[in-house]
């Protein structure tokens, strides 16, 4: 998370002449190898993986001091297992994407709960919650040293913590397909610390709440939090709609909102302010050894005007394993959005199977129960050449069905169109005199995916997808500003 203000202020003391004062701070900052020689962005593009550790120990695996904890109304973290209050579960996970031309960046959170195939994972753990792949490898790397004669403590944390971010590292890179060139790790007192160096942060709430648990008491509208309400507020899942995919997007706020004020506040040119941030990235931070955060700078300029878009990637519903409670997804479906995302499609659309190269429109309606499923199968047939109707939910329906304007055994456009549009889902079109002619008419079922449309020639389709608009997972969160949340 720190990267992206890193970045940020590194760029414009480049321009204003303080690149030795930075270079020589940024020197102090904790490096990793843990990325590895897996291959990097070949576009001249940067992915950035930024690591938000839920841990209430330091850098050196020492516990954080009671007196912080208290700030952090995040519970001790003494007497503690990997696996519970203390552990090192990475509840922040986001992939930042800086294009190379200096425009917009795009970021895709990733929700803590997602059950995944861990890779490069130590132990014999090879599935389970994507935030837990640090802590389960950290735990059995330190096993394996313990068992090898190594007893130093702070020998353990280093390679288990190593160890913990290359299998996350690759974890992220495997699920959304993209090359991974950077990283940047923090942990809840780097939250803390930052916040309450920036002078606290703005942040809006569409509605008041209360939670014990994260410390969060906050009214409706837009308001200014200290250090430790600002830790609240990106901590907090209890009492919110939709849970963890709410804090998720509260994460997302923080981001935009620490963007926006180190360029509102005129924190680039206050040297003082500057030596605070970095005190802070040098006791709260982890980069990979190989990233030249200068030179990045030059290409980040997007993110100092708060040019950035957040994106929280879905997920299919809800499932148990192996008795916890997850979060159920298709890798397929996300690697197809980012994909998507950050490269889309550029082949002209398809006409109609008319071939008039009238554009039949589609109604998508939700009847399924599934939260934005309606503008994500939209967005795919559109894809597909047909023009986007009416995109609304529905009453339940118990299966999907689709119809179309005209007669009984009408074998015109509307017909043929229905007829492909029916296939993608398994199922029949059927005529009805009542919708408008070049009118089709879908209703999700609980049993609808959203469709891969595209190829040609016989060969498989290339699965497309678009990022929810509607539902849990939201809408962009935009940078620039100060973003309402739930």
């Amino acid at each position: 998370m720190y990267a992206v203000a890193c970045a940020a202020a590194a760029t414009v003391l480049v321009a204003s002449g303080l690149a030795y004062f930075v270079l020589d701070n940024l020197r102090g900052l904790g490096s990793s190898h843990a990325i590895g020689n897996a291959p990097k962005s070949t576009d001249g593009a940067t992915n950035i993986l930024l690591i938000g550790l839920d841990s209430r120990k330091d850098q050196n695996g020492d516990p954080l001091p009671n007196a912080i904890l208290r700030q952090l109304h995040a519970g001790s973290a003494r007497g503690v297992n990997e696996e519970g209050v203390g552990g090192y579960n990475t509840n922040t996970l986001i992939l930042l994407h800086v294009p190379n031309d200096g425009g917009k960046a795009t970021a895709f959170s990733i929700p803590r709960d997602d059950y995944v195939d861990y890779a490069d994972a130590v132990g014999p753990q090879q599935h389970g919650k994507i935030k837990e792949a640090y802590g389960v490898t950290k735990a059995f790397t330190e096993q394996k040293l313990m068992a090898r004669g190594v007893h130093d403590k702070h020998a353990l944390e280093h390679d288990g913590r190593e160890a913990a971010r290359r299998s996350t590292i690759s974890t992220v890179r495997k699920l959304l397909g993209v090359p991974i060139d950077h990283f940047a790790e923090i942990n809840l007192a780097g939250f803390y610390d930052l916040a309450t160096t920036l002078g606290g942060v703005d942040v809006c709430l569409k509605h008041p709440v209360q939670d014990h648990y994260s410390g969060a008491d906050f009214p409706a509208g837009r308001q200014h939090l200290n250090g430790s309400q600002a830790l609240a507020f990106v901590r907090q899942r209890h009492g919110l709609p939709n849970g963890d995919l709410d804090r998720t997007h509260r994460q997302q706020a923080f981001l935009a909102s620490v963007t926006h004020k180190l360029k509102q506040d005129g924190i680039f040119g206050d040297l003082g302010r500057m030596r605070g941030l970095l005190k802070v990235a040098r006791k709260d931070v982890v980069m990979d050894a190989e990233w030249d955060v200068l030179g990045f700078a030059q290409q980040a300029r997007s993110l100092t005007g708060g040019n950035v878009e957040f994106h929280t990637l879905p997920i299919e519903g809800f499932g148990t394993r192996n008795r916890q409670s997850v979060n159920l997804v298709d890798p397929d479906k996300i690697r197809a959005m980012v994909h998507d995302t950050l490269d889309p499609p550029k082949q002209a659309p398809a006409p109609s199977a008319s071939g008039s190269g009238a554009k039949t429109t589609v109604d998508v309606l939700n009847g399924g129960g599934h939260a934005g499923l309606a503008a994500k199968v939209a967005g795919a047939l559109s894809q597909g050449g047909y023009a986007t109707g009416k995109v609304a939910n529905t009453a339940p329906s118990a299966r999907t069905t689709v119809r179309y304007g005209g007669q009984d055994g009408a074998d015109g456009p509307d017909g043929a169109d229905a007829k492909k549009i029916a296939k993608l889902f398994g199922v029949k079109a059927v005529a009805d005199p009542s919708l408008p002619a070049g009118t089709v008419r879908v209703v999700l079922g609980p049993a609808a995916v959203v469709p891969s449309l595209g190829g040609g020639g016989g060969s498989a389709p290339k699965p497309t997808a678009t990022l929810p608009t509607t539902g849990a997972q939201g809408g962009a969160v935009k940078g620039g500003g100060i973003p309402c949340v739930d």
